[in-house]
């Protein structure tokens, strides 16, 4: 088991974390990984660790309430068409349904990346890995999101202008989007948004500030991921050989077929 980083010098010791490589494995995400280090679940080479700052080797014998921990899957990625009403948490202190309670019981232990607010819809990517749920996350991949956007009102090409070159909006400034203006109906407007920074109800926010109200927010795409024709509440497996083009992941390729649509009943 590896020692403790030693102050006196530069070097690292090896291996990963123990919450990263749990969270790897898809026992928990490194925050829940932690809290259970700290609930005396966790043993290293035998003994019961307490602290989450420890680096472990493949050569280290990790047991999760007195069970090995398993080898980690390949990582693999979902397509979820999210319905509107549900939280993208693991639990709510709320009682409120989550994405996880809505998913179907055959699935194994999954992650979000990122996530849609509980009246938000469309696209929400899930995997089985915590590494790599982090590296889609990151602004710096710099993937486009794009929204199909529903506004009481309408939005004059000066408006959307604004939204293209940047706004600020209470202190927070908003980096420039794509938007463009789609179809008049009735008293609502349909716009598609793209943007590549998503902050905490960033579309929501900059349309108040300009004057009207988001009653409809969906989401059809992340990076080279498309909704496409996902039903509402379908989950869909990406294929492997896309997921390690996309990403740039070297493992090898399970045996070809195709990615099956899981469905529930609600």
């Amino acid at each position: 088991m590896a020692d403790y980083p030693n102050r006196m010098t530069d070097t690292p010791p090896p291996g990963d974390r123990i919450a990263k490589v749990l969270s790897r494995a898809g026992v928990a995400s490194r925050r829940e990984a932690e809290r259970m280090i700290e609930a005396g679940r966790i043993r290293v080479n035998g003994k019961l660790i307490d602290s989450p700052a420890l680096n472990v080797t493949d050569a280290d014998k990790i047991l999760v309430d007195g069970a090995p921990l398993k080898t980690p899957d390949a990582p693999r990625i979902w397509l979820y068409n999210k319905p509107p009403g549900l939280v993208t948490t693991e639990r709510d202190e709320q009682g409120r349904e989550t994405v996880f309670d809505a998913l179907p019981k055959e699935m194994p232990r999954v992650m979000s990346v990122g996530r849609l607010d509980l009246n938000s819809e469309g696209l929400l990517l899930l995997t089985n890995d915590g590494a790599l749920k982090r590296k889609m996350e990151l602004p710096a991949t710099g993937w486009l999101r794009r929204y199909r956007v529903r506004i009481k009102g309408s939005l004059s090409e000066a408006k959307l202008e604004e939204l293209r070159k940047g706004i600020s909006v209470e202190g927070t400034d908003y980096q420039p989007m794509q938007a463009s203006f789609d179809r008049q109906q009735g008293a609502n407007a349909w716009l598609t948004i793209g943007l590549r920074e998503g902050k905490n109800r960033e579309i929501r926010r900059t349309m108040e500030a300009l004057g009207v109200t988001v009653n409809r927010l969906i989401r059809i795409s992340y990076g080279p991921f498309q909704l496409g024709k996902l039903k509402t509440g379908e989950v869909e497996e990406v294929r492997q050989r896309i997921v390690r083009d996309q990403l740039g992941l070297g493992a090898p390729p399970p045996p070809p077929g195709k990615p099956k649509v899981q469905r529930r009943r609600r």
